[in-house]
C-alpha cells in the first residue's frame, strides 16, 4: 500500500437521480480497474459484467467505496446517495470525502436535487469537477448546462474541454489546455483512442474558450497575471497549478465532458482528479470532541504517526456479512488491534479487513490516515461512530440523530415472512441510524419510525426490492407528546394490609412545568428522614416509568419536574415497592389537574419555488398553520424558510410540485416541539380514543 499521502484522493460521485451516475462510476472502474491488476485481466471477460443482472443492486453493494489505481495514484471512490431526504447520509458522505465529482445530465442539465447536494458540499467545503454527461442523448447541451451551473448553482465553472459534434454526432472532445483532440472511435473500447489536432471550424470556439480559462486560471497568481496581461501565456505547468489552487480554494470547478455510457471523455476526468482535487492532508482536518460532546480544540490532522481516529460512515450487508466501512483520519490500524468505539464506550477487536476493488475484495493485515477500508463483523459499530485507540480516546463527530417525527404501522402480506421482516429490521436499523423500529404492546403491530414521509417510503422500497419482502402500510402517524402547564403541590399515601406485612408509603409531591427541553427532572427536599434517603430513588423512578403515558391521549410526557417534598413511613411496612408504586398512583391523581396540554412536532422547511409560484407556495403554507421565516431570492428562484406543523406536511410534494409545474422542491427537518391548537389537540385525542375503542 502507497503510503505517500500526496498520492491519495478519496473522491465522491454525487448527482440526481438519473445523471448517470452509476455508469460513470462503473466506467471508471472499467477504466481504473485494469490498470491495477496487470496481469490478470481475464481477456474478453470485462470485470464487470455482472454489472446488468446486479443492475439496481450490483453498484450499492460494490460502492459504497471502492479503490482503484490512475496513473500511480490510488483512488478512492465512495458512493453518496442522491436522495434528499437521507440528509444524515450525504452529509456523512460529503464528512469522509477530500473532493467530488458532480455529474450532470447533458440533456436535464442542473435539477433541483442537484442543488441540495451542491449546497450540502458547499457547507462542507468539498472541491468539486464538473462532469457533463449522456451528451450522445438528444436534446442535449454542454453550453446550456454550463450556463445553468453560473445561473442555478451560482458556481463558477471552468470549462477545460470542448465537445466535438453532439447527440448522434457526438465523436470527442478537444482538451483545452494542450488543443488537442481526443477521439473514441469504438464505443465499447474507452482504451481505444487517438489523440489529434482538433476540427479546423473549431479553431474561433477553442480560442475563446481557452482565453477564458487561462483568464479565470492567473487570477490565482498575481505574477503569472502580470505577465499574462503583458501578453506572456503561462505554460501548462504554470496553468495547471493555478486550476489546482482554485479548485482547492473552491473559485471554481473544472468542467469535462463526455458520455460514459458510450465510454468517451473520462480519462481527462481521471486525470483531472489526480492533477486538481486535494489529497487527505490539503482538506481541513476533523475537530476532535470529548466524550462528553465538547470541541476539545484538537483537531485529528491526517498524519500516519498520530493516534488512531476513523469513523464509521456505512454500515452494509452483502453475501459475505455486516462490512462496516470507516475513513481512517489519523494513525494506523492493523489486524487484531483492539479498538475503542465512544459511542458504546465498547471496544472492538479487528478481525478482517478489507478493501474493495470492482467485484473483489483484497484481504488486508494494516491501514493507515487516509484510507478508507471495511471491517467485517463489527459488532456494535453503527453508521457515524468513531472508533480510536483505547489509550487515547477522542470523537470526530458528536452524534446527534434527531428523534424520528413520523411513523408508520407495517405488517408482511403473507405469514411466513413475519422472521425475515424481522431480520431485515435488523439489518436497516444498523445502516441508518435515524430510522427506529419497534414493536407496539396493545396490538403487535412493527412501527417504523423515521424523518419524513419519503424517509419511511424509501424504507418500504428497500424492504420489498433488497429483501423481497411485501409489506402492508397504516397510515402515517405523527409522533405528538405531552406536558403541563401548571404547578400542583399534593399528596398521596398508598396502604395495603395483607397477611403479614402490609405495604405503606405517603409521599408530599409538587409536579410543576420543566424547563423546555429538559424531559424529565426529579428532586427531593425532604428533611428529617420522613421519607427514608433510601426510597427517594424508587419514587423518582415511579414518577419516571410513568412519564412514558401522558394523561391526554398516551403520548410520552415532555419537561415536567417533580419535587419530593415530605411524607410518611413505617418500621416494617415500607419498602422501596411501596414508594415506587405510591408514586405512580401519584402521577395518575395529579396530572390531570396539572393542566395537561398537547405539544406536536414543528418542522424546519426549506422550500425551493420559482419566482412565479412564491404567492402560491407562501398562501399554501399559511393555509398549513406555516410560520414563514425568511425569503432569499436566488438565482433561479426563491429559497423560503418555514416552521410548519408536521402534521400539516403529509403529501407535500405532490402539492407543491403541482404548484410550481414540477420544479419546486424542499426539504425538512425537525424542529422542535410546540404547544398544539387547541381544535387540533381535540381532534387528535379524538382520533387515539376511537383507535384504542377499535382496539378493544
Amino acid at each position: 500500500m502507497a503510503s505517500d499521502l500526496s498520492k491519495y484522493r478519496n473522491i465522491g460521485i454525487f448527482a440526481h437521480v438519473d445523471a448517470g451516475k452509476t455508469t460513470t462510476t462503473e466506467r471508471i472502474l472499467k477504466l481504473t480497474g485494469k490498470i491495477h491488476k496487470t496481469g490478470e485481466v481475464h481477456e474478453g471477460e470485462s470485470t464487470m459484467d455482472f454489472m446488468d443482472q446486479e443492475a439496481e443492486r450490483g453498484i450499492t453493494i460494490q460502492s459504497a467505496a471502492t479503490t482503484c489505481a490512475w496513473k500511480g495514484h490510488r483512488l478512492n471512490v465512495i458512493d453518496t446517495p442522491g436522495h434528499v431526504d437521507f440528509t444524515i447520509e450525504v452529509y456523512r458522505s460529503l464528512k469522509v470525502l477530500d473532493g467530488g465529482i458532480g455529474v450532470f445530465c447533458g440533456s436535464g442539465g442542473v435539477e433541483p436535487q442537484s442543488e441540495t447536494n451542491w449546497r450540502y458540499a458547499n457547507e462542507s467545503e468539498v472541491s468539486r469537477l464538473i462532469y457533463v454527461n449522456k451528451l450522445d442523448r438528444m436534446g442535449a447541451d454542454f453550453y446550456r448546462v454550463v450556463k445553468q451551473v453560473e445561473d442555478v448553482l451560482a458556481a463558477t465553472p471552468l470549462v477545460m474541454v470542448l465537445p466535438i459534434g453532439i447527440e448522434d454526432e457526438f465523436k470527442g472532445v478537444v482538451d483545452l489546455l494542450t488543443q488537442k483532440a481526443w477521439y473514441w472511435p469504438d464505443e465499447k473500447d474507452p482504451e481505444n483512442y487517438s489523440i489529434e489536432e482538433p476540427p479546423a471550424e473549431m479553431a474561433d470556439q477553442i480560442a475563446e474558450w481557452r482565453e477564458k480559462l487561462i483568464e479565470t486560471a492567473v487570477e490565482q497568481d498575481d505574477d503569472l497575471m502580470e505577465k499574462y496581461l503583458e501578453g506572456e501565456e503561462p505554460s501548462i505547468d504554470e496553468l495547471k497549478s493555478c486550476i489546482r489552487k482554485g479548485t482547492l480554494n473552491l473559485s471554481f470547478f473544472p468542467t469535462y465532458c463526455g458520455s460514459s455510457f458510450k465510454n468517451k471523455g473520462l480519462q481527462l476526468v481521471l486525470d483531472a482528479v489526480v492533477d486538481y482535487l486535494p489529497d487527505p492532508t490539503q482538506v481541513d482536518p476533523q475537530p476532535e470532541v470529548d466524550l462528553e460532546g465538547n470541541e476539545t480544540g484538537k483537531v485529528a490532522t491526517v498524519d500516519i504517526n498520530g493516534p488512531l481516529r476513523a469513523l464509521a460512515f456505512k454500515i452494509m450487508d452483502d453475501r459475505f456479512g455486516a462490512l462496516t466501512f470507516i475513513r481512517v483520519y489519523s494513525g494506523e490500524i492493523r489486524k487484531g488491534d483492539t479498538i475503542l468505539n465512544t459511542f458504546t464506550g465498547k471496544t472492538e477487536r479487528v478481525g478482517r479487513m478489507v478493501e474493495m476493488h470492482a467485484n473483489d475484495r483484497n484481504e488486508l493485515d494494516y491501514a493507515h490516515a487516509g484510507d478508507i477500508v471495511a471491517i467485517i463483523g463489527m459488532k456494535d459499530t453503527q453508521t457515524g461512530h468513531t472508533l480510536c485507540d483505547p489509550k487515547n480516546p477522542a470523537t470526530l463527530e458528536p452524534m446527534v440523530f434527531p428523534d424520528p417525527v413520523i411513523s408508520i404501522a407495517i405488517a408482511p402480506k403473507d405469514k411466513g415472512s413475519a422472521e425475515k421482516l424481522g431480520v431485515a429490521l435488523g439489518k436497516m436499523i444498523k445502516e441508518d441510524p435515524s430510522f427506529r423500529v419497534e414493536t407496539d404492546e396493545d396490538s403487535g403491530e412493527t412501527i417504523m419510525k423515521g424523518m419524513g414521509e419519503l424517509h419511511l417510503d424509501i424504507k418500504v422500497d428497500i424492504l420489498k426490492r433488497t429483501h423481497g419482502i411485501d409489506v402492508i402500510v397504516g397510515e402515517p402517524q405523527v409522533a405528538y407528546r405531552e406536558t403541563i402547564t401548571k404547578p400542583v403541590t399534593d399528596t398521596y399515601t398508598h396502604k395495603k394490609q395483607t397477611g403479614g406485612s402490609g405495604q405503606f408509603a405517603r409521599i408530599d409531591y409538587t409536579i410543576e412545568p420543566g424547563e423546555a427541553g429538559s424531559g424529565f427532572t426529579f428532586e427531593s427536599t425532604v428533611t428529617g428522614g420522613n421519607v427514608p434517603r433510601e426510597f427517594w430513588p424508587a419514587v423518582e423512578s415511579g414518577f419516571k416509568k410513568m412519564m412514558n403515558r401522558g394523561v391526554l391521549a398516551g403520548f410520552p410526557c415532555l419537561d415536567v419536574k417533580v419535587n419530593l417534598q415530605d411524607g410518611a413511613f413505617h418500621a416494617v411496612d415500607s419498602s422501596a415497592v411501596a414508594y415506587e408504586l405510591a408514586a405512580q398512583a401519584a402521577y395518575r391523581q395529579s396530572m390531570p389537574k396539572a393542566g395537561p396540554q398537547l405539544l406536536e412536532p414543528i418542522m424546519k422547511v426549506d422550500v425551493f419555488s420559482p419566482e412565479d409560484n412564491v404567492g402560491d407556495v407562501i398562501g399554501d403554507l399559511n393555509r398549513r398553520r406555516g410560520m414563514i421565516k425568511s425569503q432569499e431570492p436566488g438565482a433561479t428562484g426563491v429559497r423560503i424558510k418555514a416552521d410548519v406543523p408536521l402534521s400539516e406536511m403529509f403529501g407535500y410534494i405532490g402539492t407543491l410540485r403541482t404548484m410550481t409545474s414540477g420544479r419546486g422542491q424542499f426539504s425538512m427537518e425537525f424542529l422542535q416541539y410546540s404547544p398544539c391548537p387547541r381544535n387540533v389537540a381535540d381532534e387528535v385525542i379524538k382520533e387515539v380514543q376511537e383507535r384504542e375503542a377499535a382496539k378493544k
